[in-house]
C-alpha cells in the first residue's frame, strides 16, 4: 500500500505521522511545494495551479489514495484535483472540524489563516455545523509560516496573537491549518486561564489518515465513500473525528503530538519506504521537518533518493 500526501509545506507532518501509526506498513509519498509557498496569500487560480503541479508529482509514483493535508488547497483546488484524478486515484480532502466542536453546544473558536477567516468557505461551514453555538473566528497571520521554518520564538509570537484573540470562555477550539496541529501543545499552554479547563483542540489529522485507509479499502474512485468535499473533514458521522487532547499529546522539541509510544508499531522496521518531493524533486526530510515528533517519526522510515 503507498498513500500520498500533499501540502504546500511540513503541515503534511501531522497527517502522515498519523498514517503512519494506523498503517505502519504503508509507504509514504511526501509532496510539497518550497518553491510556491506560501500557498495562503495566493488567487484561488494561483493555488489550484500549484496544487495540481504537487499532486501531479505525487501521482507520478502510483499512490492507492492522495490526502490534500492542506485547508487552503481543500478549498481552492480540491474539485479540480478529484476531476483530474478520480476515479483512477481517490483524493482526500482536509475540512476543519467545526461539526465535532459544536457538538459539546458551548462557545468555540476557530484558529486560521487570514485568507480562510471570514471566508464565504469558512461561513459556509459555520452555519451548516454550528448554526446556534456561538463562534469566534480568529486569524493566525505568520504562524504557518512559522511553523514551517521551525522558527520557535515566531510561533511564540504568533500563538501568543491568536490566544488574545481568543474569548476566555472558549474551551473548544477547531485547528484550522494543517500546520498548527505541529504546535498544538503550546496552543493549548497559551489558552490556559485561570480556574478553568484546559482548552481542546479537535484537529484533523487522525480523521484525515482514517478516511484514506477507508477509502482504499473500498476500492477508492470518485464513488467510494461519501462524495461531498466536506464529507472528508468532519461534516459527516461516519469519518472518525479525534479531539487532541492532552492524553494525546507529549511534549516534544516544539510541542507538536508525540507521534507513537515506544515500542509501538510504528516504531517497529516495517519494511515501509518514504519518498519526499520538494516542488517535484526527489530529495530528503527538509531539516525544519525534524524539529518535530511527527518529522521525527517519518525519519526513521527508509527513505528513497
Amino acid at each position: 500500500m503507498k498513500i500520498a500526501l500533499m501540502d504546500s509545506g511540513i503541515g503534511l507532518l501531522a497527517a502522515a505521522g498519523a498514517v503512519r501509526r494506523l498503517c505502519p506498513e504503508a509507504d509514504l509519498v511526501l509532496s510539497s511545494d518550497p518553491d510556491g509557498m506560501p500557498w495562503g496569500p495566493r488567487t484561488p487560480q494561483d493555488v489550484t495551479e500549484r496544487a495540481l503541479v504537487v499532486a501531479r508529482a505525487a501521482a507520478e509514483h502510483r499512490p492507492d489514495a492522495l490526502i490534500v493535508a492542506c485547508n487552503t488547497a481543500t478549498v481552492h483546488a480540491l474539485p479540480t484535483l478529484r476531476a483530474e484524478l478520480e476515479p483512477g486515484l481517490p483524493v482526500i480532502g482536509t475540512v476543519p472540524a467545526i461539526k465535532p466542536a459544536a457538538a459539546g453546544g458551548g462557545p468555540l473558536a476557530i484558529w486560521a489563516t487570514p485568507a480562510t477567516t471570514g471566508s464565504p468557505y469558512q461561513h459556509g461551514l459555520i452555519r451548516d455545523f454550528a448554526p446556534s453555538v456561538g463562534v469566534t473566528e480568529v486569524p493566525c497571520p505568520g504562524l504557518a509560516d512559522a511553523v514551517d521554518a521551525a522558527d520557535e520564538a515566531a510561533i511564540d509570537r504568533a500563538v501568543a496573537a491568536a490566544a488574545a484573540l481568543t474569548p476566555r470562555d472558549v474551551r473548544a477550539v477547531v485547528l484550522g491549518c494543517t500546520h498548527y496541529e505541529l504546535v498544538a501543545e503550546r496552543i493549548r499552554t497559551a489558552l490556559r486561564r485561570p480556574g478553568l479547563p484546559d482548552a481542546v483542540l479537535y484537529g484533523s489529522a487522525d480523521a484525515v489518515a482514517a478516511q484514506a485507509l477507508r477509502r482504499i479499502g473500498e476500492g477508492g474512485g470518485a464513488g467510494a465513500g461519501s462524495g461531498d468535499g466536506r464529507s472528508y473533514g468532519y461534516g459527516v458521522d461516519r469519518v472518525l473525528v479525534t479531539s487532541v487532547t492532552s492524553t494525546g499529546l507529549s511534549d516534544g522539541a516544539m510541542g507538536g503530538s508525540s507521534g507513537s509510544p515506544a515500542g509501538s508499531p510504528a516504531d517497529r522496521p516495517s519494511g515501509a519506504r518514504l519518498t519526499v518531493l520538494l516542488s517535484g524533486r526527489e530529495s530528503v526530510l527538509p531539516e525544519p521537518a525534524l524539529a518535530y515528533a511527527e518529522g521525527r517519526l517519518l525519519a526513521a522510515v527508509d527513505q528513497v533518493r
